[in-house]
């Protein structure tokens, strides 16, 4: 079997890598080796091997200071085709002009497997704060973005879910803990199919039930601009 620097290629050796890059986030974008280490729960000497092979592959790479790690731009690369699925050039103009609008950071999301994954966000050029940002990937049933699609994508019987298609939108509380308010609507595609959801959020003293009713028939007029996007394919569970 093959070997990269001492750590035997196989399921277990991809599951650990793909720990690994998962670690970072916007919060912590510049990890040590010990901090990977700890945050994965994998030995200091297997963090290194696969760190070097992530590294000699550009999918991680060296911050400035030469001691903590960050993704390289290898990984752009690789992201290269999903990013034409999406059809970035034509979601990303409807975003920006969305979060200009509301001056609030606007998202778009999709669905795969049990997860929804932020793939693109539009700040506004003031009043941004960081609280407006979502994680990159959450449960479905644990975020606004998600309850967004799972409601046109699931059963009814849920009464979170009735709720959020007799509302059009689905309303909880963002990744930063409950003073975090957020709210999406789902984009629906031509065929009648939810393709993802567009959301915002902010902290819940701004963005209150006034403020989001004045937004959301913005937010509703984007989501269906993104959803007419014929070329659209996104990640599928």
């Amino acid at each position: 079997m093959v070997t990269v620097h001492g750590e035997r290629a196989g399921p277990q050796a991809v599951q650990r890598a793909v720990a690994i890059l998962q670690t970072f986030s916007e919060a912590e974008p510049e990890l040590s080796l010990t901090s990977i280490a700890a945050r994965t729960g994998l030995p200091i000497s297997t963090t290194y091997r696969l760190a070097q092979a992530l590294q000699h592959a550009g999918l991680l790479e060296r911050a400035d200071d030469g001691q903590r790690y960050r993704i390289g731009l290898g990984v752009v690369a690789l992201a290269a085709p999903a990013i034409r699925r999406i059809n970035v050039e034509r979601v990303a103009p409807q975003l920006q002009s969305l979060a200009r609008d509301i001056e609030i950071t606007a998202s778009f999301a999709v669905p795969a497997a049990d997860e929804i994954l932020t793939v693109l966000s539009a700040r506004p050029q003031r009043r941004f704060c960081t609280n407006q940002l979502p994680g990159p990937r959450q449960p479905l049933a644990d975020s606004a973005m998600g309850m967004a699609v799972l409601a046109y994508t699931r059963p009814t019987g849920d009464p979170a879910l009735q709720l959020v298609r007799k509302r059009g939108y689905a309303d909880g509380a963002g990744p930063q803990g409950d003073h975090v308010r957020a709210i999406a609507v789902p984009v629906i595609g031509p065929d009648g199919t939810p393709r993802g959801s567009v959301g915002v959020q902010a902290l819940r003293r701004r963005l209150t039930d006034r403020l989001v009713a004045d937004i959301l028939p913005t937010i509703r007029r984007h989501a269906y601009r993104i959803g007419q996007v014929h070329e659209l394919d996104l990640i599928s569970d």
